[in-house]
């Protein structure tokens, strides 16, 4: 971290921290055991009673009652997450906030971690199965101090389906709108010396848009082996084969009302036709050492080989220019161990990475692009690899300092390397190491029997990419030279809040309510603007950003007969420091609007390519943050074996660029459905309908704006890029298991 980062936050932080942690220390008895449960490997823990951050649980069976189509219907259920769609269920998550002022292709700043495994893929998605979920774990707040690089916001901690609660045999079979289609196929089996289960699904659907058909097919399947009465060894592996297009935005405001399902071939993306291979295999040994001390070591390997088409050429946009496969490989081992005490409880860990990432682009048809690039077809325009080799030592230390009072302190220390090798142009090619420290302490006040209060302060990082390390970016709409200098972007999360256990109306609920400050410090963007061709344009670290909010969140015990679950979240986010933004429109008749500073590219010397017109950010809000999301979902139990669900999803509205001219309006989307459990012989049967927005609103899901994209030399809401919602869609299914 940079010394100014330490002398001004981290500093005052620690000091304020350790005046109260030592004299506590010096005054400590034995008062009972205490655990650590923050654990990164198996995620096990559902107790919320000692944790010192603002956390959410989703449990197997509220996925299960909720039928979701894709993770982010489950993460709306948690205050502070906001989720881009792509296209079917890849999507982008977001925690408090943070990266939604990013356009696209750039990471989110959330870990994912599965079954311990810290996984992302290109540019971030998440295409995770649902069907083999048996707990999500969402941790809010700066997690570099568990899980290192890009956990600027936080941590999505998702522990798949274990073979000693899946027994037996299940079958699912679902069916909705659009040719939505589901079929699910389970076997398990338990017993002293093993437990074990195999599963294979298949989602499918010819989508909304056009061209937004999809297709995945998962084999998933989790073995635990007992070696003795202390120790066992788990293997898991999740395969999957993916196939979708990418379609559904539109260009402005006025095709999004005339065209909503963008089949107006001028608006096909610009990479399309994916063909996704994914491979998680992991292997863990756990072993106890008494009551209370527990070594678990995992190794595991996650392949991500995605091929895809680039670079529309043709005139109804349906030939590409380009062929990409890109192949990353992700391996490595984790250790931890963990003693459990009376006073102290502690954990170590050591995590160590070793990734490979390569990408390579073949010219398909030159029709766009020789006359820029100088490629004819079959010429391969892109062969590169990057290395990545991770060293990183972590741990925790619980002390409980007297009946009520336990402190928490967390430390990681990264070191990363990354190597970069162009086989093209070797000129390109780098390497740069990154040392970087994460911390977080807290503690939990248990106020009442029932009633916990906690604070805590906790940092995130994210290291460069290579494209803004080593190669720039080079093509006919962004043009941005590479910065070796660049420090990591870094955040600082200040958190007090509460958690309660109560009685109302004869009901018991869960409350927990937070208030933060999530500072970011030197976020990476491009000086001259987002997608330009400005020749005068690199890399840098422009700029810092503030979000403050408030979570809450209720739930209610879902066996009574009415019960509810609210979460609510009130975010606030702007620019701290954003004074060098410049928007891009385009020359009318070879003429820049006025207040604009024409641009050309080195390589097009005869034509100006851009207008840049300044603009100063600092105190604007962050586009697609909306202040005000509210999540409402009520349950009735109106008859034996019956539950009706009614949910309630809204937002204020939010701007859609950094400018803050355009502005969408707020929504709320209703929707219901109703679950029928029954046994029926050996076999317990569930079936279940469901409508999506009941009343049809009409809204967008993804809207944003960067700039002139239609040319027309004026930046308005016809330049927007925007995703238009499918309206009412319905569900329907049956659930066997025996």
């Amino acid at each position: 971290m940079s010394s100014s980062y330490f002398k001004n936050k981290l500093f005052p932080t620690l000091l304020v921290s350790t005046s109260v942690i030592i004299p506590s220390l010096l005054l400590a008895d034995d008062l009972g055991t205490i655990s650590v449960q923050s654990t990164t490997i198996d995620d096990r823990f559902e107790n919320k009673r000692d944790e010192v951050s603002s956390i959410g649980i989703i449990t197997s069976d509220e996925i299960d009652k909720y039928h979701p189509k894709n993770i982010q219907e489950m993460l709306r259920r948690i205050p502070g997450i906001t989720t881009d769609v792509q296209n079917g269920d890849s999507l982008k998550i977001h925690i408090r906030g943070v990266d939604n002022q990013v356009y696209m292709g750039e990471r989110p700043g959330v870990a994912i971690v599965i079954d311990g495994v810290p996984v992302f893929e290109r540019t971030g998605r998440v295409n995770i199965d649902l069907d083999n979920i048996e707990s999500i774990k969402v941790i809010k707040g700066g997690a570099s101090y568990l899980f290192g690089d890009d956990a600027l916001a936080g941590a999505v901690i998702i522990t798949t389906k274990r073979g000693a609660d899946n027994a037996g045999y299940r079958i699912d079979l679902e069916t909705g709108s659009f040719g939505s289609n589901k079929a699910l196929l389970q076997a398990g089996f338990e017993n002293e010396q093993a437990n074990g289960h195999i599963q294979v699904s298949r989602r499918e659907t010819d989508g909304y848009y056009d061209d937004a058909d999809s297709k995945s097919d998962y084999l998933n399947g989790k073995l635990q082996y007992y070696i003795d009465d202390t120790s066992d060894l788990t293997f898991g592996l999740e395969l999957s084969d993916r196939e979708k297009g990418s379609h559904g935005t539109v260009r402005g405001k006025t095709a999004a009302e005339n065209d909503p399902k963008s089949k107006n071939p001028l608006y096909n993306d610009y990479a399309n036709n994916y063909d996704v291979d994914l491979e998680k295999l992991f292997l863990t040994y756990s072993k106890d050492f008494g009551d209370n001390a527990n070594l678990m070591l995992n190794t595991y390997q996650f392949s991500d080989r995605t091929k895809y088409d680039s670079a529309p050429v043709s005139t109804d946009r349906s030939i590409y220019a380009y062929a990409n496969d890109y192949d990353q490989v992700q391996r490595g081992i984790k250790s931890e161990f963990r003693l459990d005490g009376t006073t102290f409880a502690w954990m170590a860990g050591v995590d160590l990475r070793d990734n490979d990432y390569k990408s390579k682009s073949i010219v398909r048809d030159n029709t766009d692009i020789g006359g820029w690039g100088g490629y004819n077809n079959g010429d391969v325009s892109a062969d590169n690899k990057t290395d990545e080799n991770v060293r990183a030592f972590y741990g925790e230390l619980k002390y409980k300092a007297t009946d009520k009072l336990i402190f928490t302190a967390n430390a990681r220390n990264d070191h990363i390397e990354l190597t970069y090798k162009d086989k093209l142009d070797p000129t390109d090619n780098g390497d740069v190491d990154f040392d970087v420290d994460s911390f977080r302490l807290g503690a939990n006040y248990a106020f009442q029997k029932n009633i916990d209060l906690y604070v805590n302060a906790s940092t995130g990082f994210r290291t460069p990419s290579v494209t803004q390390l080593f190669t720039g970016s080079n093509s006919p709409s962004h043009r941005s030279d590479p910065n070796s200098e660049l420090d990591p972007e870094e955040s600082l999360n200040l958190e007090i809040g509460f958690r309660m256990n109560t009685t109302l109306f004869g009901i018991a609920h869960d409350i927990d309510a937070s208030i933060f400050q999530l500072d970011r410090d030197d976020y990476i963007q491009s000086t001259a603007g987002q997608y330009t061709t400005s020749a005068d344009n690199k890399y840098d670290n422009i700029g810092d950003v503030r979000n403050r909010g408030l979570e809450l969140a209720i739930n209610s015990d879902m066996s009574k007969m009415v019960s509810w679950d609210i979460a609510y979240t009130y975010l606030n986010a702007e620019y701290t420091k954003y004074d060098n933004f410049n928007l891009k429109t385009a020359p009318v008749s070879g003429v820049c609007p006025a207040g604009s500073t024409p641009v050309r590219q080195s390589w097009w010397p005869f034509s100006i390519t851009d207008c840049l017109t300044a603009y100063d950010n600092t105190g604007n809000h962050v586009p697609r943050t909306p202040k005000h999301k509210l999540n409402a979902i009520v349950r009735i139990r109106p008859a034996k074996h019956w539950t009706i669900s009614t949910e309630m999803e809204s937002q204020s509205s939010y701007y859609v660029d950094e400018i803050n001219q355009e502005e969408m309006g707020g929504r709320a989307v209703f929707n219901i459905w109703a679950n029928y459990e029954r046994k029926i012989g050996h076999a317990d049967w569930s079936f279940f309908a469901r409508v999506d927005n009941v009343f049809d609103r009409d809204y967008y899901n993804n809207t944003r704006g960067s700039g002139d994209s239609n040319d027309d030399g004026i930046y308005d809401g016809e330049d927007l890029s925007i995703t238009v919602n499918p309206g009412i869609v319905f569900s329907t299914g049956l659930s066997v298991r025996f």
